[in-house]
């Protein structure tokens, strides 16, 4: 699945008409789950005959598009689906019972309910909420295939259409279902990459990137919208302005970030034939409250999402590497060298001397090929997907990252 977002121009008219789709398809969802809690054990047949019944009840519920209501109705499907998977595998810690939504920011439409323009400049909503036609700025192609085959409506590949509110305005996504690969010259080379705080990434041939730390830089813009919007009065127009403005700072954050890790994971994927990294356990690593904000700014795990991404589009094999002791053996001869988090040099009485993270990343490189092989050898032996080991010391890929941007 491929993600294309444009930019929506709307009028005041068509914003409140958007708002009221949002807000009924929170009432939908957050309706659904009561009748599920109120209801054990029932089935999502009973939960699309309950959605069903919404309709005739409400007329502002059946304004808006049934396959809407139905796509309100699977994200507590999944949801339910999600918090048992989690109990059977007994995954410790909570287990994601689902929540009812306070915040809703989009509505999804299926395959009607929208209509494209000829002039691919436009889309227009056709249910009953008076949403009419959106004008879409951007520099996406929804016609980019070749123009003696059918229309994209004809073939049926966009198979969702959502309506995301942010910060900074309204956008309009479109989920196609494509498969997205391209060609890359072979080039021989396999890399270890070794995450860290300091440098964002040293790779096993010692070269560091840098760490930008966006929040870090911001941090001094957001806090004082935050003290801004702690002054204001709660319900005034003024606290709403406040909110909008500190909300557009930490957009401009998260965007800066994705770029950055975007832009990184395809020039690493498209010099090398093998990638490893690390496992990390983001998710347990952020418990350290002394190191949370520098990690959650660093962005680990968008930058792995991007490297397997462009792993399986660029036909790349990426590896998962577990990363116990990556830090502490050495790696020229395999010797345990206990050091603090503080020392950054490793010393290791064979003679070897490097940075700490370099050492890290070379035993990340050792560990990968010591199951994948030569690097002449695995794209044989692997074909076109990116691969993830799940012995020697590898573990399971997660799902690729499906948007992107151009």
């Amino acid at each position: 699945m491929l993600a294309m977002e444009f930019k929506a121009v709307l009028s005041k008219s068509q914003q409140k008409a958007v708002d009221e789709a949002i807000r009924t398809s929170k009432f939908v969802r957050n309706k659904v789950l009561r009748y599920w809690i109120d209801n054990k054990g029932i089935g999502k047949k009973e939960l699309y005959r309950y959605n069903t019944q919404l309709r005739d009840e409400f007329k502002f519920v059946k304004d808006l598009n049934s396959h809407a209501c139905q796509a309100s109705v699977e994200n507590v499907e999944r949801a339910i689906k999600r918090f048992f998977d989690n109990c059977q595998k007994k995954v410790p810690g909570k287990k994601g019972y689902p929540k009812f939504k306070k915040h809703c920011r989009s509505v999804e439409y299926k395959q009607s309910g929208w209509k494209l323009s000829p002039d691919k400049k436009s889309i227009k909503f056709t249910d009953n909420k008076g949403i009419g036609r959106i004008k879409l700025k951007g520099t996406w192609d929804l016609w980019w295939f070749d123009s003696a085959k059918p229309t994209l409506r004809e073939q049926k590949l966009i198979k969702r259409v959502r309506i995301v509110k942010k910060a900074d305005g309204y956008y309009v996504q479109f989920c196609v279902k494509v498969n997205r690969s391209e060609e890359s010259k072979n080039t021989g080379c396999a890399i270890g990459l070794d995450v860290g705080l300091k440098e964002f990434y040293t790779d096993s041939d010692g070269y560091s990137e840098p760490n930008p730390r966006f929040y870090r830089k911001s941090e001094k813009r957001v806090k004082f919208c935050q003290r801004r919007l702690s002054r204001k009065n709660k319900g005034s127009a003024n606290r709403q302005k406040a909110r909008n403005r500190l909300g557009r700072a930490h957009l401009k954050i998260s965007r800066q970030r994705k770029e950055h890790a975007k832009r990184l994971a395809r020039c690493v994927i498209q010099s090398n034939d093998l990638v490893a990294y690390e496992d990390l356990k983001v998710k347990n690593l952020v418990k350290n409250h002394c190191l949370a904000k520098s990690i959650n700014d660093a962005g680990w795990r968008q930058f792995r999402e991007w490297l397997e991404h462009f792993g399986q589009r660029f036909n790349k094999v990426t590896v998962a590497v577990n990363p116990a002791y990556t830090s502490q053996n050495c790696s020229e001869c395999g010797e345990v060298v206990k050091k603090s988090l503080s020392t950054r040099t490793h010393t290791c009485k064979c003679g070897c001397n490097l940075d700490r993270d370099h050492n890290a990343a070379k035993n990340i490189l050792n560990r990968a090929l010591s199951t994948v092989g030569h690097t002449e050898t695995f794209r044989n032996a692997w074909g076109d997907l990116a691969s993830t080991f799940p012995d020697s010391g590898l573990v399971k890929q997660v799902s690729s990252l499906n948007q992107e941007s151009p």
